[in-house]
């Protein structure tokens, strides 16, 4: 098991790492979620024993080992931006931990052949790096990760400067591969749809801060207040500012609805709504039953789906929402449109704090 306990990094006047605490257990597949410069490669580092924290420690398996060298430790690290050795093959650059190690010739041309073979690198394995596209680099990478057998693997962003179809099948492949290892597996990721799909358990990260760390599906559906819904969700969450009354809530005089279903008990007061861009329709539905008036600003067509920019008015001047809808829908810029939304899809954040009040039902989560 890998433990972070109490552990921040400071670099000069900036805090890097905020006080994280987090326990990794072994054979578990970790996504590490935030946006560009929350400090996903910063906590990473300190995991690897690339950077000594400023302050706590970090332990395996209840052992500390702050301030022990990466060489020392058994870790394996794959950035984004692909590190491999010029001057040797591809064959050679997997086989390189396996030599280290002194692993037998037909041990070290099995598991050569096997990675390749997984990672599509099979007719390349006598060029050297120089010679192959960025992908193929990059596979080159993960596939020396793969095959070191390390007890942490940390994957940095690993899979971005690769094409749809293979990025799709590693996403099913690497996780279940390291899983077999017994290593606690660290994927790092600025996607939340990359997250659902990875599954495992997610850690939401904040400007250093963990905000939150579970079972991926009851992150995203249970985030424990605005910071983290903003963080899962892609668009982010649409916001606004609300009042609650006899637990409905409303929009100025607007009625919106019930409360949403589950948590706290809600005094009457201001609260944050929030919702995800697809739960809003553009017509109305048996579920979709609360028209607001929105004026549209940009949209983009993706061919399957559209996302529409639109305003809001609020007690506080105009709020940007987005709405994600299948097919394609040509609109202007300026034009007035209703949109829907369905109260069961609700989220209720507290106005001064962020925390969550209300969520959706369990039910309306799953439809």
């Amino acid at each position: 098991m890998l433990e972070l306990d109490r552990v921040s990094k400071q670099v000069g006047a900036s805090l890097h790492i905020d006080n994280v605490s987090l326990q990794l257990e072994k054979g578990s597949l970790n996504v590490l979620l935030g946006p560009t410069l929350s400090g996903k490669t910063s906590l990473m580092r300190l995991m690897a024993g690339l950077d000594r924290p400023t302050s706590g420690n970090v332990l395996v398996d209840g052992k500390s080992v702050t301030g022990v060298s990466v060489r020392q430790r058994n870790v394996a690290m794959v950035y984004q931006q692909f590190i491999n050795y010029p001057a040797m093959t591809v064959y050679e650059n997997i086989a390189s931990p396996l030599r280290l190690e002194g692993a037998s010739k037909s041990v070290i041309e099995s598991k050569v052949r096997e990675a390749a073979e997984l990672l599509k690198l099979t007719d390349y394995l006598d060029r050297t790096p120089l010679n192959l596209s960025g992908g193929q680099q990059q596979r080159t990478a993960l596939a020396r990760a793969l095959v070191k057998g390390a007890e942490l693997v940390l994957l940095d962003e690993p899979l971005a400067n690769l094409d749809y179809k293979l990025r799709e099948e590693l996403r099913v492949e690497l996780p279940r591969l390291f899983a077999e290892t017994g290593a606690v597996f660290v994927y790092a990721t600025t996607e939340p749809h990359e997250a659902l799909l990875l599954g495992g358990k997610t850690i939401t990260l904040h400007e250093g801060r963990v905000t939150q760390f579970g079972p991926t599906i009851d992150v995203y559906n249970r985030p424990v207040d605005l910071q983290t819904a903003q963080t899962f969700s892609d668009p982010p969450m649409n916001i606004i500012g609300v009042d609650a009354r006899a637990s409905q809530l409303f929009l100025g005089t607007q009625a919106l609805g019930a409360l949403p279903a589950e948590g706290e008990e809600v005094a009457d007061g201001s609260y944050t709504l929030a919702f995800r861009p697809h739960h809003v329709s553009l017509t109305q539905t048996a579920t979709h039953t609360v028209p607001v008036e929105a004026v549209v600003g940009t949209s983009e067509i993706t061919g399957s789906e559209t996302y529409m920019h639109v305003s809001v008015e609020s007690g506080s001047g105009k709020v940007p929402w987005v709405v994600l809808t299948h097919g394609v829908h040509r609109v202007s810029n300026g034009d007035a449109i209703t949109v829907y939304l369905d109260p069961a899809r609700y989220y209720l954040f507290s106005g001064s704090d962020g925390a969550l009040r209300r969520a959706p039902s369990t039910h309306a989560q799953a439809a």
